[in-house]
This record gives structure tokens, C-alpha cells and sequence, in this order.
């Protein structure tokens, strides 16, 4: 082995620390490259938020009731009223799966609406989606703003194949309705 003298040894020690001094360098440059990218990609996300503008809420809504038209007049959701809600939407869905059926309630005037009622609802779950129909179809209407309810059931009975639903509890299959059987609002008689 040669021995280095001490001059070779500083000349091997330099030529290491300017390598590391160059490869710090090298990763220094990396880092702010990394940065100024980063930078960039966050002021082009901002110049594209500044370019999307905010809408009014009635112009947005405007929008959307558009768009929801547009959806309405698909062959499975054609049935349902152009200002429909979510509800009814969902409840269309629901039908189209089977998970749920049109029970047709006969008025005394002789108008007929169509509930609909999950597969497995009470006679109350019934009185709640003929309440919901009517509040949406006097919405629509421009009709009586507010009902009394507890005078309506008090005062009216609902009726399947000659039989009362007097138990709210009850489901509407124990008293053998099914899809799109009609249901009778009845006026109850006096008991003297």
C-alpha cells in the first residue's frame, strides 16, 4: 500500500466536499422546482375558481329545475309532475323495484289519487302519504292552505272490499291490499 502524503489527502478530501457540495446543490434545485410547481398548480386552481362565477340562488335554481325536467321526461320517471320533489322521485324508483305500490284512493267526488306506499306499510303509513299527496298537490295548485287532519280522519274512515282500516297499526297487506287496489274514503255515521 502507498502511503498519500497529506497534500493528496487534502486534494481527495476537496474533490469530496465540492461532490457534496454539488449534490446538495443538485437537491436544493429539486426542492424549489418541486415548489414552484406546486405553486403553480395551486394558482391555476384559484384563477379556475375565480373563473367559475356564483350564481343567485333563484338562477341556480333555475338550473337545476332545468336539468331535473329534463330527467323527469325519462320513460321510468315520465309520471311525476314537472316541480317534483325528491320524495316523489324516490318513490317512483321504488315502484320501478318493486319495493313499493300504488294504492288508488277514491274520494266521494270521484276523484282518484294515486299513493304510493313501500310494500310493507300500516294503514297509518297510508293516511301519511295521502296527506303528503294532497299538501303537494295543493302546493301545486295554489288550493286551501291548511288542513285539519285530526277532523278529517275523526270525521272520515278509509275502506277496502266493504272492510273499515280502523287499525292504524295494522299493514295494509293483512287486510289483503296490494298494488294498485282502490281504497274508499268513507264518511263515518253518527252514533246516536
Amino acid at each position: 500500500m502507498e502511503k498519500r502524503s497529506s497534500e493528496e489527502t487534502a486534494t481527495v478530501i476537496n474533490s469530496l466536499k465540492i461532490k457534496e457540495e454539488h449534490a446538495t446543490v443538485k437537491i436544493k434545485e429539486e426542492n424549489v422546482e418541486e415548489k414552484k410547481e406546486e405553486e403553480e398548480t395551486v394558482k391555476k386552481e384559484e384563477e379556475n375558481e375565480e373563473d367559475e362565477e356564483e350564481l343567485p340562488h333563484a338562477e341556480a335554481m333555475d338550473i337545476f329545475e332545468e336539468g331535473l325536467a329534463m330527467i323527469v321526461q325519462d320513460p321510468l320517471l315520465c309520471d311525476l309532475p314537472i316541480q317534483v320533489t325528491l320524495e316523489e322521485v324516490n318513490s317512483q324508483i321504488a315502484l320501478e323495484y318493486g319495493q313499493a305500490m300504488t294504492v288508488r284512493v277514491c274520494k266521494g267526488d270521484g276523484e282518484i289519487m294515486p299513493v304510493v306506499v313501500v310494500q310493507n306499510a300500516t294503514v297509518l303509513d297510508l293516511k301519511k302519504a295521502i296527506q303528503r299527496y294532497v299538501q303537494l298537490k295543493q302546493q301545486r295548485e295554489g288550493g286551501i292552505q291548511h288542513i285539519s287532519w285530526r277532523y278529517v280522519w275523526r270525521t272520515y274512515s278509509l275502506t277496502f272490499g266493504g272492510e273499515k282500516l280502523t287499525d292504524d297499526k295494522l299493514k295494509l297487506k293483512d287486510y289483503g291490499i296490494k298494488n294498485r287496489d282502490e281504497v274508499t274514503f268513507v264518511k263515518k255515521l253518527r252514533r246516536k
